[in-house]
C-alpha cells in the first residue's frame, strides 16, 4: 500500500449487510459478516488478556495480530465519533526487539481519551462469538453515528513484526468502511505530529515528512543564527539511535539542519539489536554510556529510545568520571531560557514547569527558589503531564527519563504575532521565541525537537553540557522494586507522593525518612507488573540506599511482599 489511501477491496458490495436496531432509535449499520470473517483471519489466541495503558498495548509480537484488526477497528469508529482523523502506531518503544504494541493518537496528537482506554482494553479482550456485541455497544456508548466518514492514519517502527502487524490494523479500519493513509517508517512523536497537522487543516504544520523536517530545521537554523557564539565553533553531537526509527529519520533530516549542528550517529541499526545494551532507558537505568559509542571526555551525547520519543544527555568529566543530564535537567534548561525571554520581551505571561514524584529535589528546589518558576507535581504517566501542562500560557514538563515537551497558549502565539511594534531589543527576543516554539513538537515528546531545542539554547546562551550540568547537584538517590503478591494493596495520594493502604505503611515511611538529611521517600504500585515500586533520596549515596531498604522492608512487611526479603547492597 505504500503511501496509497484509499477504500480497500476486502468488503465487497455482495457482502450481506445487517441492520440491527439497538437501544433507543440508534440503527447501527456494520457489515458484520466482514467484520466476523476478516476477524477469523486475525483469531485471537485463547486465555490471552491485556490493559490498555499509558504506552498501549504491548507483549510479544506474535501475540498481537487480533489486537492490532481490532484497534483498527476502534481506530475507525473513534474517527466517526470525532470527525477526525485518529493515529494509530504500531511500536514497543524501549521495549526488546521481540515485542510490539500499539497505542491509539486523539485529534490533537494527544493520548487516547480514558474511556476508549477501556473500550479498547474490552475489544482486544472479546472472545470471537462476543466480537459483534462489543463493537455494537462502544458504538451506542459512544454514539457513533456509522454513516459518518472514518480516515486514519499508520506508522510503524522498524521491528522485524511491524510491517505485517500495521497492514492487520488496516484491515480493522478498512472493514469499517474507513480511509486511511500508511505513512510507513516513523518515530512515534512523528505520527502525533501528522494527526495534530490534519486536524488542524495545516494551521499547525503540513502533515508530511518534509513538511516536519522544515518546520523544525527552519526554526533551528534560524535561533542559530542568532546565537552570537556561534561563530567559535562548529557544533557537533554525537547520538545514539538505540538501534531504532530514530537513526533512518535522523539521517534524512541531517542535511536540513547541517549548517548548524553536525551530528554523528551510532547505534543506527546497521548491526545490533533495537535497544539492546543503548538507548536512553539503557542509559538512565544503568547510569552508563551505551555500547558501540566512544566518547572522549567533555564530548557532549546524548541517546534516544527506540521510538524516539525519550532523550538524555551525558558526558565523561576530564576525570573520566560519567555525567547523565535527564529530564529534570532538560526542563530546567528549556524553562530558565523561556522565563529569561518573556522577562526580556516584558510580557507577563505565566509559565509553569510540571514534573512527577519521581523528580529529583534539587531540580525542584532550583526552580522553585534560583528561577522563581512555579512547579506542579502530578501522577507518573504522561498523559497526566501533557493534561497539566495545558493549564499554563507555557507549561513545560519532562519526565525523569527524558519524555517531554513544552506546550504554548494561543494567547503566546498572539503577544509574539503583535511583537513588529516593540523595540529591537525586544523584537529579537519575540523573534527567538517565536523560533523556539516552532521547533518544539506540540502534540508529544519529541527526541529529534527535544535534541534541536538543547542544541539551541546552548548555543544561544553559549554554555558548555559541564556548565549546564553545573546548574545544580542531584540529591543522591536509590529506586528499588518490593515483590508483593497483590499490588492493588497499594493506594496513593497526593500526586503518589503518600501512601493511604495498607494501614501504617506511610507512618512507617515518615519515621524512616527522619532519620536521614535531606531525604524523602514514597511507594507507589507498578502500572505493568506486581511489584512495586520504591524510591528514596538523602544527602548522600549512603543514605539512600540505608533509606531505600528500609523503606523496601516495611513494604514486604506491611504490603504482603512474597519471595525472598529484601537484602541491603546493591
Amino acid at each position: 500500500m505504500g503511501g496509497e489511501w484509499g477504500q480497500s477491496d476486502i468488503c465487497p458490495e455482495a457482502a450481506q449487510e445487517w441492520t440491527v436496531q439497538v437501544g433507543q432509535d440508534l440503527l447501527v449499520d456494520m457489515d458484520l459478516g466482514a467484520i466476523t470473517k476478516y476477524s477469523a483471519l486475525h483469531a485471537k489466541p485463547s486465555g490471552l488478556i491485556l490493559q490498555y495503558g499509558t504506552a498501549g498495548f504491548r507483549t510479544k509480537a506474535e501475540h498481537l495480530d487480533h489486537v492490532m484488526f481490532r484497534m483498527g477497528l476502534l481506530a475507525a469508529l473513534r474517527s466517526k465519533q470525532t470527525k477526525s482523523t485518529i493515529g494509530v502506531m504500531v511500536t514497543a518503544s524501549h521495549n526488546p526487539e521481540e515485542d510490539n504494541g500499539v497505542k491509539l493518537v486523539d485529534p490533537l496528537g494527544e493520548m487516547l481519551a480514558p474511556s476508549w482506554e477501556e473500550h479498547a482494553t474490552c475489544l482486544a479482550n472479546a472472545e470471537e462469538q462476543d466480537m459483534q456485541r462489543v463493537l455494537i455497544d462502544i458504538s451506542e456508548k459512544e454514539a457513533v453515528n456509522l454513516q459518518q466518514d472514518a480516515f486514519v492514519v499508520v506508522g510503524r517502527d522498524t521491528r522485524p513484526s511491524s510491517e505485517k502487524l500495521s497492514q492487520s490494523v488496516i484491515d480493522g479500519v478498512t472493514v469499517l468502511g474507513g480511509q486511511f493513509h500508511d505513512y510507513g517508517l516513523l518515530t512515534t512523536p512523528q505520527l502525533h505530529y501528522m494527526v495534530y497537522c490534519r486536524n488542524t487543516g495545516g494551521r499547525y504544520g503540513k502533515a508530511t515528512l518534509e513538511g516536519y523536517y522544515q518546520k523544525l530545521s527552519k526554526a533551528f537554523v534560524e535561533l542559530i543564527k542568532q546565537a552570537s557564539c556561534s561563530g567559535d565553533e562548529y557544533r557537533s553531537l554525537k547520538v545514539d539511535c538505540a538501534n531504532g526509527i530514530g537513526a533512518l529519520k535522523l539521517r534524512e533530516m541531517e542535511h536540513y539542519f547541517s549548517q548548524g549542528l553536525s551530528v554523528q550517529l551510532f547505534n543506527d541499526g546497521s548491526k545490533g539489536k533495537l535497544n539492546h545494551l543503548c538507548g536512553a532507558d539503557f542509559v538512565k537505568s544503568h547510569q552508563k554510556p551505551p555500547h558501540g559509542m566512544e566518547i572522549k571526555s567533555n564530548e557532549r551525547c546524548c541517546s534516544f529510545d527506540g521510538d524516539a520519543d525519550r532523550i538524555v544527555y551525558y558526558y565523561y568529566d576530564a576525570d573520566g568520571h560519567f555525567h547523565l543530564i535527564d529530564g529534570d535537567k532538560i526542563a530546567t534548561l528549556i524553562s530558565s531560557f523561556l522565563k529569561e525571554l518573556l522577562v526580556e520581551i516584558g510580557e507577563s505571561l505565566n509559565i509553569g514547569v510540571v514534573q512527577t514524584a519521581y523528580a529529583n529535589g534539587s531540580s525542584t528546589q532550583y526552580l522553585e527558589e534560583v528561577m522563581k518558576v512555579p512547579v506542579y507535581c502530578t501522577k507518573t504517566g504522561v498523559k497526566h503531564l501533557h493534561h497539566k501542562a495545558q493549564e499554563f500560557d507555557i507549561g513545560v514538563y519532562f519526565e525523569a527519563n527524558g519524555h517531554g515537551t513544552a506546550l504554548f497558549s494561543t494567547a503566546v502565539e498572539m503577544k509574539i504575532k503583535q511583537s513588529e511594534q516593540l523595540e529591537e531589543k525586544k523584537r529579537k527576543a519575540a523573534k527567538m521565541l517565536e523560533n523556539i516554539i516552532d521547533l518544539f513538537n506540540q502534540a508529544a515528546g519529541d527526541a529529534i525537537s527535544d535534541m534541536l531545542v538543547i542544541e539551541a539554547i546552548l548555543a544561544l546562551k553559549g554554555l558548555t553540557v559541564q556548565q549546564w550540568d553545573a546548574l545544580y547537584t542531584d540529591l543522591p538517590n536509590r529506586q528499588l522494586k518490593v515483590q508483593v503478591a497483590d499490588r492493588r494493596v497499594i493506594s496513593t495520594t497526593n500526586a503518589e507522593r503518600q501512601a493511604v493502604t495498607p494501614p501504617g505503611l506511610q507512618e512507617a515511611i515518615n519515621d524512616l525518612v527522619k532519620k536521614y538529611k535531606l531525604s524523602r521517600a514514597f511507594v507507589r504500585p507498578s502500572g505493568t507488573e506486581d511489584v512495586v515500586r520504591v524510591y528514596a533520596e538523602a544527602d548522600s549515596q549512603e543514605s539512600a540506599d540505608h533509606l531505600a531498604h528500609e523503606v523496601s522492608l516495611a513494604v514486604f512487611q506491611l504490603a504482603g511482599g512474597i519471595g525472598e526479603r529484601p537484602q541491603p547492597g546493591f
